[in-house]
């Protein structure tokens, strides 16, 4: 039994925000110096209110209706995300309320921007178990509400989204391989080291990053992680036909791909249009070239991801 891909969708809020429009919100910076060190031209910024299950909700939507499934035959929801909107109750019970489901297994995964990855990973188990036919997986964020804005150097990187696929039981090949791992010693490199205690913040409730730290390990697990998974699936990366990493930095996504010996013409890159989502980007990449027909049905794609924890992972399925 496989977890197959029936569906997927995606959500973003508002207008593009250029970088040109930062400057003039009052950020240090210019179109020129973010696009030469990032790739970014444009990110979504959600509007006060709207949270990580609105967009969950949207991108949820649009899932469900491309596989042809109605929410109350789902029996498995996760929520990748960072950005929940309460404490608790998960930000997948709140979505699993507003899809109208009652009685299906939900529960949030925190990763940062290995999140969906993550979930798609714990999914494809429950699945090929035997024990969940249906399952939403959903990677959703508003950054935008940890971001310090006087910080050109983290602010400008990120933006808002949601992205989700439907995964049903099949007969026929859907996700090959998977792998996931984590290093807890490098926690510090990229973070919000903040709290709520007693009602207040205690610590830094906003992004920090170690930019350069971030970039070096980058490089070096998703290409280990993505020889990992089709060394598990008895697969060359040259029989991947796509591959779409984490939509952090056009140097990550360059830099890995070149290691693995994919052509940049295979790789399917979003961060200019929509900055880093973290745990949505994949999802929000997947959808974008599924959609605009680049991804065809029986083709090879590598999903993996990489943040703050710090996690890495990757996922090879055939769609």
């Amino acid at each position: 039994m496989f977890a197959r891909i029936a569906g997927v969708g995606s959500y973003l809020p508002g207008l593009p925000v250029s970088n040109d429009e930062l400057a003039r919100r009052g950020v240090d910076t210019t179109d020129e110096w973010i696009v030469t060190r990032t790739g970014i031209r444009t990110r979504h910024l959600a509007e006060a209110g709207t949270t990580s299950s609105d967009m969950a909700f949207e991108a949820s939507c649009r899932a469900l209706e491309s596989a042809g499934v109605k929410a109350d035959e789902l029996d498995l929801i996760i929520v990748a995300t960072s950005t929940p909107d309460y404490i608790f109750p998960s930000t997948a019970c709140l979505l699993q309320g507003k899809l109208g489901n009652v009685g299906a297994m939900a529960f949030d995964v925190q990763a940062v921007c290995s999140g969906f990855v993550y979930a798609l990973n714990v999914a494809d188990k429950y699945i090929r178990s035997g024990s969940h036919k249906k399952a939403l997986v959903v990677g959703a964020e508003v950054f935008s509400r940890i971001l310090d804005w006087k910080d050109r150097t983290t602010c400008v990187l990120f933006g808002d989204g949601a992205g989700a696929v439907v995964l049903e039981a099949s007969e026929t090949p859907g996700i090959l391989a998977t792998a996931a791992h984590a290093d807890g010693s490098q926690n510090g490199i990229l973070s919000v080291p903040g709290q709520v205690c007693g009602g207040q913040v205690t610590g830094d409730p906003f992004l920090r990053m170690d930019g350069q730290a971030v970039f070096k390990f980058a490089v070096r697990v998703l290409f280990d992680v993505a020889k990992e998974c089709c060394d598990n699936a008895g697969l060359a990366t040259s029989d991947v036909d796509w591959l779409i990493p984490h939509q952090a930095n056009i140097r990550i996504i360059e830099s890995t791909a070149k290691k693995l010996g994919i052509p940049m013409s295979n790789v399917v890159v979003t961060v200019d249009q929509h900055g880093n989502t973290s745990a949505a980007s994949v999802p929000l990449a997947l959808d974008a070239a599924i959609r605009d027909g680049r991804i065809q049905r029986g083709q090879k794609i590598m999903l993996e991801g990489v943040g703050g924890g710090f996690t890495w992972g990757a996922v090879l399925l055939q769609f």
